[in-house]
């Protein structure tokens, strides 16, 4: 979920999110533009004190930045910038890599859950593709250190058929390499546009998105194995979507999966 900082109407904002969030009584929360400061943790603000917290290390002025949330412990934090090309804004908080590794109980096991946060700007597709390969790298070089599932979840900024969307689902090689991740979405919807940030909402087109006309830019992923996900998608569904008592909780929608671990076929 993409909480929009502390922009627009906050207060009404921070009791849907509030509210809607612990109501899901979630494992695993991943969120982008989150405030923390030396005297204020926004997702200590909505989420409350139950759940461990890692935050970016890299983050805004203002305190913008990402931040996970697990109800397991947290074993392993990483943080890895990819400032990739000159046209990456070291002082905006895109542009990196956290993951955490999560002691999750049998029959998960321990897990790797990320949030790859590339740059946001529509011109930037080169930057995107360049920062899906190194992090996607990255990754595949903690499975192989220590293993796990691995899930991802974030606002990616890019539409399905783009390039770098494509290079994440398998469906395209970039800078010589490859992986394959299952998108959660596309999987418990096929064909259905799921778009999270969408001109309906009017946090959109009435901030710096005047002219949005929509997309799907928000994911939840599951890396593939040999032979597909490690993971089963058991349901998907856009979060905060609709205005709750006429109040919009984000400029995006959140996406929300339930994930279960695969049962061993029978020879």
């Amino acid at each position: 979920m993409n909480v929009w900082a502390r922009h627009g109407d906050w207060d009404a904002r921070r009791e849907v999110l509030r509210e809607t969030l612990t109501g899901l009584r979630p494992d695993l929360v991943a969120l982008q533009e989150t405030v923390v400061t030396d005297h204020y943790d926004q997702v200590v603000d909505l989420l409350g004190h139950d759940l461990h917290v890692a935050h970016q290390w890299r983050r805004e002025s203002d305190g913008t930045g990402m931040s996970l949330a697990s109800r397991w412990p947290l074993v392993e934090v990483v943080e890895q910038d990819f400032l990739v090309t000159e046209r990456v804004d070291s002082r905006e908080f895109p542009g990196s890599l956290l993951a955490a590794r999560v002691e999750a109980p049998s029959p998960y096991g321990a897990l790797w859950f990320a949030s790859p946060k590339p740059s946001f700007r529509l011109g930037h597709e080169r930057e995107r593709e360049l920062q899906a390969v190194g992090m996607a790298t990255r990754l595949e070089e903690l499975v192989r250190q220590r293993g796990g599932h691995v899930v991802l979840a974030s606002d990616f900024d890019a539409t399905p058929e783009s390039a770098s969307m494509r290079f994440w689902a398998g469906l395209q090689s970039l800078g010589g390499t490859s992986v394959a991740y299952r998108d959660v979405w596309a999987t418990a919807h096929p064909g259905e546009p799921g778009h999270t940030f969408c001109p309906a909402n009017p946090l959109v087109t009435s901030g710096t998105w005047p002219l949005e006309t929509g997309r799907r830019i928000d994911y939840v992923w599951v890396r593939c194995g040999p032979h597909g996900p490690t993971l089963r998608v058991d349901s998907c569904e856009l979060l905060l979507d609709t205005p709750q008592d006429d109040v919009w909780a984000s400029d995006h929608a959140g996406v929300v999966a339930d994930l279960s671990v695969l049962q061993t076929p029978r020879r």
